[in-house]
């Protein structure tokens, strides 16, 4: 006897082919370490949305600024992240920090007398993963005023084959000291 079921939909993993993944970023903070150092970063960045199996999100982000009232003084910007997540972030809803990757870029402006400006990564070939706490800018200061140092870092994300559709959001987080 046969069976007059309709025919099975054939799909690639857990999704249909017109399936897209969404990566949003949000909860950009800063923290400063003294009172004589502040940073700013943006508020929230969206990488926009790609089709799943894999591929890479990238934008380059807002302006980041360290302020320094130091007379004389160094300091360092660094840039974590936790893991990027959805739903209840099981494996499968989850990019882990070490797909993300970080690149300053040069100082965009500066302000007063910082005597030595240095970019964590200067170009697309040095940008880092975010598995760790990185540098993301230093500079030493010999200033009578304020002086600041800007930078416009870029943010990408290889998003893993393995997770599943949804909107993924993580907290890039700035801080100096």
């Amino acid at each position: 006897m046969r069976s007059s079921l309709p025919p099975s939909r054939r799909t690639t993993g857990r999704f249909s082919a017109l399936t897209a993944l969404v990566i949003l970023l949000v909860a950009w903070s800063g923290s400063p370490a003294r009172a004589a150092l502040s940073i700013t970063a943006p508020a929230t960045a969206n990488l926009g949305s790609h089709a799943f199996g894999g591929g890479t999100l990238s934008v380059q982000l807002a302006t980041t600024t360290v302020t320094s009232t130091d007379l004389i003084g160094a300091w360092t910007a660094t840039v974590t992240s936790t893991n990027c997540t959805t739903g209840a972030g099981a494996s499968y809803q989850t990019i882990p920090r070490a797909s993300l990757t970080y690149w300053s870029g040069p100082a965009t402006a500066t302000t007063g007398l910082p005597s030595l400006v240095s970019p964590g990564q200067p170009t697309a070939a040095s940008a880092v993963t975010l598995a760790a706490s990185r540098t993301a800018f230093s500079a030493t200061t010999m200033d009578l005023d304020t002086s600041t140092v800007s930078w416009e870092p870029t943010l990408s994300v290889a998003i893993p084959t393995n997770v599943i559709v949804g909107t993924y959001t993580c907290t890039i987080t700035h801080s100096v000291a």
